[in-house]
């Protein structure tokens, strides 16, 4: 992983707009030191090495504010599992149902040609394709 330190943290979240406190700066450094695909427990476990007083609820509305300031991905890859993705821009995934991982796909390996036609009075927001496999049993 790279280090990520606090200035960055800090430079991350002020120009995004969210008030920087020690706890988000923690979440930030987890989240963005190298690309992620992580649930909010795997957050909290690797946020609490370095800061074992946040909480598990600090975690989930910090991850919910990051979301909505466009900092972080959710992924619905199930209907029990979301995970947070620190890569924002547009990209997709391989989900791999028996393991857990989720992989982005390179530009190469799945492209979308066209978009549908869209309802009289919508926008297009964005386009969330998620190819689910599972392991081969012989």
């Amino acid at each position: 992983m790279n280090e990520y330190s606090s200035a960055d943290a800090i430079a991350c979240l002020r120009s995004a707009g969210v008030p920087v406190t020690h706890q988000r700066i923690e979440i930030a450094r987890v989240l963005f030191s190298a690309p992620v695909h992580l649930s909010a427990d795997q957050i909290w476990a690797n946020v609490r090495e370095h800061a074992p007083d946040v909480s598990r609820a600090t975690v989930y509305n910090t991850l919910r504010l990051f979301s909505e300031k466009k900092l972080v991905r959710e992924l619905f890859v199930d209907p029990q599992r979301i995970v947070y993705d620190s890569t924002t821009s547009a990209h997709f995934h391989l989900y791999n149902m028996d393991t857990g991982e989720v992989r982005d796909l390179e530009d190469d390996e799945l492209q979308i040609l066209g978009t549908p036609r869209l309802p009289e009075g919508t926008v297009l927001q964005e386009i969330d394709v998620i190819v689910r496999v599972r392991n081969r049993h012989d």
